[in-house]
């Protein structure tokens, strides 16, 4: 099942690339300050590249994030993360997914975490071309390497999950967009929960530049030994879309 699960991860991440180019690839660049508190409590440096790819019957999604802080020739905080998805859309509000995410995060307790799930996804509410309401849920395989083996000696944690997940975007004025995005992945055979939820208000400057004020809390209920079960990031950022 490992390698079902990188295998999955790898479509996932690749089929962005292999959509076809009827319409031109947005995105956005973005850089800023971060402020997080648990298993790393440090102001960081934050930058992030999401893109995204639309046709009349395909979505695709990259996002890459990273953060990173030293002190006194110390790393204090070290943060990758990659995440991609692409939907298919068999009706005008209805798609299938699916999705691949790796992290990496120093001082997490965990060498890396990846998961891949598959599913089935509702656009449950739109309004005009920036506000909508999707939801989703499906299943798949997750698998984390812990930094130090467990009671058991074991270093890896692998088992099916399911994925709940929501995301809101609402236009609030011509220059200005709230977006809350939701996700839970459940564990189905060692009942570990990952629950992230992350809330942000991004407001146009000039031109296609923005400023950004976002909040992440991201909760492990089985959290690795000496580790904390919840961290938020706190940043505000500036975006530069194309």
């Amino acid at each position: 099942m490992t390698h079902i699960c990188k295998l999955a991860a790898a479509v996932a991440l690749a089929l962005p690339a292999m959509a076809v180019a009827q319409e031109p690839w947005k995105g956005e660049a973005e850089l800023g300050l971060l402020v997080t508190t648990g298993n790393s409590e440090e102001t960081n440096l934050k930058a992030r590249l999401g893109v995204v790819h639309e046709t009349e019957t395909w979505r695709n999604i990259g996002e890459l994030r990273s953060a990173y802080t030293e002190a006194e020739d110390e790393t204090t905080a070290e943060r990758y993360r990659l995440e991609a998805e692409t939907n298919y859309k068999f009706s005008e509000n209805q798609f299938w997914f699916l999705r691949g995410s790796w992290e990496n995060d120093r001082f997490s307790g965990y060498d890396y975490r990846t998961s891949a799930t598959t599913g089935y996804g509702h656009r449950v509410w739109e309004l005009g071309d920036k506000s909508f309401l999707d939801l989703s849920a499906g299943a798949g395989y997750r698998y984390n390497r812990l930094d130090e083996p467990d009671d058991d000696g074991n270093r890896n944690e692998e088992e099916a999950i399911a994925r709940l997940a929501a995301q809101l975007d609402f236009e609030l004025s011509e220059n200005a967009l709230f977006r809350q995005k939701l996700s839970t992945e459940i564990g189905l055979d060692e009942n570990n929960v990952i629950t992230e939820s992350e809330t942000s208000v991004q407001a146009s400057v000039i031109g296609n530049l923005s400023m950004k004020l976002a909040y992440l809390v991201t909760h492990v209920s089985d959290a690795p030994p000496d580790s904390e079960s919840t961290d938020t990031e706190t940043s505000l950022s500036l975006l530069y879309g194309f």
